[in-house]
């Protein structure tokens, strides 16, 4: 019995995978920092933990101490704003934000509405959706802190603690369709694009040839304002004399 072997076809062998060249990266360049980012996503955290707790005594403390870590957030962007990189500079918000009068005024005289620049139209929305979140967290901050002190409690029979009380609840949810705005705006913008604007606020990075537009990434800014935080409400939590978190009156019903 005679065996054949099958033929062997030169410069056909099969590829192994490390003979496969490794495909290349695609190219990108850094457009946030690591600051920014940790700030975003640390006022977001806050926001939504604030929201989520403002209801009921159980986690009063938690939400007081999330607000007042808005409250903190908001001041390092307003200082970051004056001193950090050109592209996070609040300089560079008021700039797209004084362009609005014009951009409307084009809507008017552009003779049709492919000549018309969207994109700074849409670069206007977010602008203001950005620096309404920052202003939103004043009287949302302000308001609760008079709450929580029970400023007015006292006068009139405390109608004036009242009325802050109601401010501050209006308030919250003022900025929550703010954040809803926000949210819908990028969603909308990123179908028209077709491009995900959320990944930059994730990898500080945004496909596409050229230098970074922002050069130094300060990892150690963001490191730190994250241990800052943590160290505050850490901090809070040896504070409050039952902790942030009421675990025995997680276990009662509230009697509101």
């Amino acid at each position: 019995m005679t065996t054949t072997s099958a033929p062997t076809v030169h410069g056909s062998a099969p590829r192994s995978a490390s003979a496969t060249p490794a495909a290349a990266a695609q190219p990108s360049r850094r457009v946030i920092d690591a600051p920014t980012r940790m700030f975003h996503w640390l006022f977001a955290l806050s926001f939504v933990g604030a929201y989520l707790t403002a209801e009921g005594e159980r986690l009063r403390m938690l939400h007081v101490t999330l607000g007042y870590t808005l409250a903190g957030l908001l001041v390092f962007r307003l200082v970051y704003g004056l001193v950090g990189p050109r592209q996070v500079r609040l300089s560079a918000l008021w700039s797209k934000l004084s362009g609005g009068a014009a951009w409307l005024r084009s809507l008017r005289t552009a003779p049709t509405l492919a000549s018309v620049n969207w994109r700074q139209g849409q670069n206007l929305l977010l602008a203001l959706a950005v620096a309404g979140l920052m202003l939103a967290v004043v009287p949302v901050t302000l308001t609760g802190y008079a709450t929580f002190n029970e400023w007015g409690s006292e006068l009139w029979g405390g109608v004036l603690g009242d009325a802050l009380g109601e401010l501050h609840e209006a308030a919250g949810e003022a900025f929550l369709w703010l954040v809803l705005a926000h949210l819908g705006g990028l969603l909308a913008i990123s179908l028209w694009r077709r491009s995900n604007l959320t990944t930059p606020m994730l990898t500080g990075r945004t496909p596409g040839r050229g230098p970074d537009l922002v050069k130094h990434n300060h990892t150690w800014l963001a490191v730190l304002l994250a241990l800052a935080v943590v160290a505050y409400i850490g901090w809070e939590w040896t504070q409050a004399p039952q902790g942030l978190i009421s675990w025995s009156a997680l276990v009662q019903p509230d009697r509101d």
